[in-house]
């Protein structure tokens, strides 16, 4: 796969492209571009996502949409589908107001394109009213073939990211993880935290310096496996405000690590949520703490015993 950006120009007639923001690479962004690598190399042309390197709605709101993944997150989970080009745009307010014709004449001339898939119910161009019908007459004018591309059909359908966002939200990280095709990930580095746990036999790695832009799941407890010094782990994680500890209202993210004590400070981490625990809440005291604590690793261990050796 070769990444692309805005300055970059592929010869006139050489591709079949498709476009979107696909945050969270699910498992329809998948399909869609599963069909576009088999309508590419069918016609003997290259295969090209377009994304965006910035949400739509950050640039035209200010904010406020959570995202799945950074956009390396993002660019690396597209980069695992095979397409043949992956290119970057960045979303301008300039590029928010082309319409439709105007958009497809910028990928054929910039990309050479000659047929685009567009994903189920897609809309692009500042014409949020155009149709599928629409799409394939402007783009006849224009010498491009327009696709309607398959929609996914698997067991968790319908799939979207505002689907799997809203699963996250509610701690249901499991059922994001079948919308994914794998578990929700955050990343971020060890510091220093409230230093606990060791205290009460459960030592923790404190997450932060993540991106903020990035959704948390619910507030709770949840078994996951962790990447940390090259190594893949299993551990249960706190999301929360760590009540009977009476650390305060700051969210922590604290990780305990099975069978791992070593220095991690200042090391990148990584989280792969599989299965929601049980929501946070005060317990009367320590010995109680540790008694849950207890029963939540061997709950997780459990799960995870499922999924990794």
């Amino acid at each position: 796969m070769i990444r692309l950006c805005d300055s970059d120009r592929l010869p006139a007639g050489s591709t079949v492209a498709t476009i979107g923001m696909f945050d969270g690479v699910h498992l329809g962004h998948a399909t869609l571009i599963n069909a576009l690598n088999h309508e590419a190399h069918r016609r003997g042309l290259q295969s090209v996502v377009v994304t965006f390197g910035q949400h739509p709605q950050h640039v035209l709101h200010g904010a406020g949409l959570p995202m799945l993944q950074t956009l390396e997150q993002r660019l690396s989970a597209l980069g695992q589908l095979n397409p043949d080009h992956l290119v970057v745009l960045e979303f301008t307010r300039e590029l928010s107001l082309l319409d439709s014709a105007a958009f497809m004449r910028l990928l054929r001339d910039r990309l050479g394109i000659v047929a685009l898939l567009v994903g189920y119910n897609h809309r692009f161009g500042h014409n949020r009213n155009e149709t599928f019908a629409d799409y394939v007459r402007t783009g006849r004018e224009l010498g491009i073939e327009v696709i309607k591309a398959p929609e996914y059909l698997g067991e968790y359908a319908p799939v979207s990211s505002t689907i799997v966002r809203g699963l996250i939200a509610a701690g249901k990280v499991d059922d994001a993880m079948h919308c994914m095709g794998r578990p929700y990930r955050l990343e971020g580095t060890v510091v220093h935290g409230f230093h606990n746990g060791r205290g009460i036999g459960f030592p923790t790695a404190n997450v932060g310096q993540m991106d903020t832009s990035i959704i948390l799941p619910h507030n709770g407890a949840y078994a996951v496996m962790v990447d940390v010094l090259g190594r893949r782990l299993q551990g249960m994680v706190n999301v929360g405000n760590r009540p009977t500890l009476d650390n305060g209202t700051q969210l922590s993210i604290e990780v305990n690590i099975f069978d791992f004590d070593q220095d991690i400070y200042g090391q990148p981490i990584a989280l792969d949520f599989i299965k929601f625990l049980r929501l946070e809440f005060k317990l009367g005291s320590i010995d109680e703490l540790r008694t849950q604590l207890t029963h939540d690793r061997d709950k997780s261990r459990a799960i995870l015993s499922l999924i990794s050796p």
